[in-house]
């Protein structure tokens, strides 16, 4: 298929984008987003599907009209799954991951497979998305009846699209508790919940599920054929495009309101489901090494307000005072679940803009160090443009770390599923060897290890 442009809907957990993508060059066209706001009830809290179904006919309108659209492709946030009923329609809302009922079950966690047999680690809330479809069906009497299909989220979309109810192994694949990544097949747990013959057949991330059905064409000034990709998760989005151009070892660090670590070719190591380590599926179907925290909330409930601009002497001043934040922001996630964040020191709105820049890189170090990481590690996402999160990973870590283009870290990736290509790599970044960083870093890594 060839394919100039490329809408990729992006469905992140703080925001809902269309991102139209230069399939030659590998350049975003274009970007619109819309907050993801959650929807309090009832039943319970739930994404605004109708609201972003909206938001993405208007934008694809607009995209084509100005640039002319060739394909479409999707990628959203995992921990996700929508019901759909013999209509095709929603048999229920699709439910917020950060509901914490689903992951106070005793039930469940009777219910659920070992860590051995998924890869899945037992997780807050409804992180696992297991855990959410057991607390769904034991709320709704008649939604098991009522329910033809389970699709996973990059699917929902695309079955708005096309009509083709899907799911993607990258999605069925990240922490649901739903898969075997060794076995490459569902995990006992469908069985479990009633559900093994309604999950919607499993496709390749890069199959063509139809054409746009005529409805959306209308609503869209689309040609009645365009075509529209499978999708997949959206860390593994942002973790294809290396899958594509690099070989040996080599880490990505996907940014957004999730800091998610993906290593391929690592040291060998034994992840540990208490510190939030997991194990993902790429979209080539192999088991990737994973740890992750959750990066951007945290910088967004600690950044100052307003922002300030960091000078070179507020470095200088974290540095000399020892100043540090020490996890963890978000206590319910990450690899230091269950502590209660502290600043070391009082500190003007500059020095503690640094000293959390640096709190989100050793964070970041350390999921990096419990995947086993070595050689290269690629940033994408908000976090590649901030300089000191980027100089302390890499002096923290001994590692090159290279910040990557592109203003969303997962758009190209979803892309390059219509129109794939082999990019070659970028040359490798100099590791940052700062005596002062790495003095700091260490600091911090003893202060935490104290509790």
């Amino acid at each position: 298929m060839t394919a100039q442009h490329i809408a990729v809907i992006d469905i992140g957990k703080t925001n809902a984008k269309l991102a139209l993508v230069d399939a030659q060059m590998l350049t975003e066209l274009a970007v619109d987003t819309r907050p993801n706001t959650v929807l309090p009830g009832p039943p319970y809290p739930h994404f605004d599907t109708e609201g972003h179904w909206a938001f993405l006919l208007g934008a694809l309108a607009r995209f084509h009209a100005a640039h002319r659209i060739d394909a479409i492709s999707i990628t959203t946030h995992g921990a996700c799954a929508a019901l759909l009923a013999a209509d095709g329609t929603l048999a229920a809302p699709v439910l917020d991951y950060e509901d914490p009922r689903p992951g106070q079950s005793a039930a469940y966690a009777a219910l659920r497979p070992d860590f051995a047999e998924t890869g899945s680690p037992r997780l807050a809330m409804g992180l696992n998305l297991g855990a959410q479809l057991h607390w769904q069906l034991a709320q709704d009497d008649g939604l098991a009846a009522r329910t033809a299909q389970v699709v996973t989220y990059p699917q929902y979309w695309a079955h708005r699209l096309t009509g083709v109810a899907a799911c993607d192994v990258t999605s069925l694949g990240c922490h649901t508790d739903l898969w075997n990544p060794w076995r490459a097949q569902p995990s006992a747990l469908l069985e479990r919940l009633g559900l093994a013959g309604k999950l919607a057949p499993l496709q390749r991330c890069d199959a063509i599920l139809g054409p746009i059905l005529p409805d959306v064409a209308r609503a869209t000034g689309l040609p009645a054929e365009t075509p529209v990709v499978c999708g997949l998760h959206d860390s593994n989005a942002s973790l294809l495009p290396h899958l594509l151009q690099r070989e040996g070892a080599f880490s990505v660090v996907s940014t957004g309101t999730w800091v998610v670590v993906m290593t391929m070719g690592g040291a060998p190591v034994t992840l540990d489901p208490g510190r939030d380590t997991l194990v993902n599926v790429n979209a080539l179907g192999q088991p990737v090494p994973s740890a992750r925290f959750m990066g951007g909330r945290e910088y967004d409930e600690m950044r100052p307000h307003p922002e300030v601009a960091v000078a070179e002497q507020d470095r200088r001043a974290v540095l000399d005072r020892q100043l540090m934040l020490l996890p963890a922001v978000q206590s319910d996630s990450g690899p230091f679940a269950g502590r209660v964040a502290r600043w070391t020191g009082d500190a003007e709105a500059g020095q503690r803009s640094v000293a959390l820049s640096w709190y989100l890189a050793l964070m970041t170090a350390e999921c990096l160090h419990m995947t086993g990481a070595q050689g290269a590690v690629i940033v994408e996402g908000p976090f590649a443009r901030n300089t000191d999160y980027c100089r302390m990973l890499s002096a923290a870590t001994g590692l090159a770390v290279s910040e990557a283009a592109g203003r969303t870290g997962t758009a190209i990736g979803a892309a390059l599923l219509v129109a794939p290509r082999r990019m070659d790599a970028p040359p490798p970044a100099p590791v940052v060897r700062d005596d002062a960083l790495h003095a700091y870093a260490q600091l911090w890594q003893a202060r935490v290890a104290q509790g």
